[in-house]
């Protein structure tokens, strides 16, 4: 048998692009239709999408939602280099050559039922998905915080989900998350209407401070976002001793494990070890990367 097991699971195909929608702060959710990187997506996963033809060097981007049913995968990206403003031109009904799933994705646990999850940026896509995932099963009770220092790429709506702890007049959240029954809370310096005026930790914490000791051991963070983001949300497990799972964004040039390009530091049973985001992530145990 191949120690290799995603070998097998990556693919690459000729995707069309179904839609492709600009938001403030040069932000873009992209549609495409890759049935077979629908079919094997995780939440956590990413695809490694070539920007346009005469641009051979893939980006990685993180996976938000996948329908498995119409073949349909949901990317959400801001253009900030010369690639992603390429992939930003692209048009209704081009293709795209993508490269996926590609990855460690998050793992569940049923002992912890209450999913706290932390996403920022373009950080929310693994978390979204996460949540997507559990929509629909009544055993977990995840409770999502987004952060953003940018016009969010959704409308923020007056959530109908009530959620202890949290203060009043904070009740901006994300429409696709109400409509699937998932309490959320949005986080930014900015000043948006309904937001909470702080860190997205900031927020974690009041709710946290809020949850009975029994509560409180149900719950593991799941977070993705910027490298300072992370070590904060990684320091805030550590402090009420929870587990913590982080996805982790690095620059990547094969994707696949080949180049060792994007390798982080972690702390290992054997001690510090070199690992390859892009395969042995990107997702990690928050404790490895930032170790207290």
């Amino acid at each position: 048998m191949s120690n290799k097991p995603h070998r097998d699971t990556i693919f690459v195909e000729e995707a069309e692009i179904l839609t492709h929608e600009a938001y403030q702060g040069d932000q873009f959710i992209l549609r495409l239709l890759a049935p077979q990187c629908a079919a094997q997506a995780k939440p956590g996963s990413f695809a490694h999408i070539q920007c346009a033809p005469l641009k051979p060097l893939r980006r990685p981007i993180s996976i938000m939602r996948v329908s498995v049913d119409l073949g349909w995968v949901d990317f959400l990206y801001k253009a900030v280099g010369k690639g992603t403003r390429l992939l930003s031109q692209r048009k209704l009904g081009e293709t795209i050559s993508i490269m996926g799933p590609i990855g460690k994705p998050f793992e569940l646990h049923a002992e912890r039922p209450r999913p706290l999850l932390i996403g920022g940026g373009v950080g929310m896509p693994p978390v979204l998905f996460v949540a997507e995932s559990l929509s629909e099963n009544p055993d977990y009770k995840p409770f999502v915080i987004l952060g953003s220092e940018v016009p969010f790429p959704f409308k923020p709506i007056p959530s109908k989900i009530l959620i202890p702890g949290i203060p009043d007049g904070i009740i901006a959240s994300m429409p696709l998350l109400d409509d699937w029954e998932i309490p959320s809370r949005l986080a930014t310096l900015q000043g948006f209407a309904g937001c909470y005026e702080g860190y997205v930790t900031d927020l974690a914490r009041q709710w946290l401070n809020a949850l009975d000791d029994e509560s409180l051991h149900q719950v593991e963070i799941f977070s993705c976002g910027p490298h300072p983001m992370l070590e904060t949300v990684a320091s805030l497990a550590a402090e009420y001793n929870l587990p913590c799972q982080i996805s982790l964004e690095e620059f990547m040039a094969c994707g696949v494990g080949g180049c060792a390009g994007c390798v982080v530091e972690v702390e290992t049973k054997s001690g510090l070890a070199m690992k390859r985001v892009c395969v042995d992530g990107p997702v990690f145990d928050a404790k490895q990367v930032f170790p207290s």
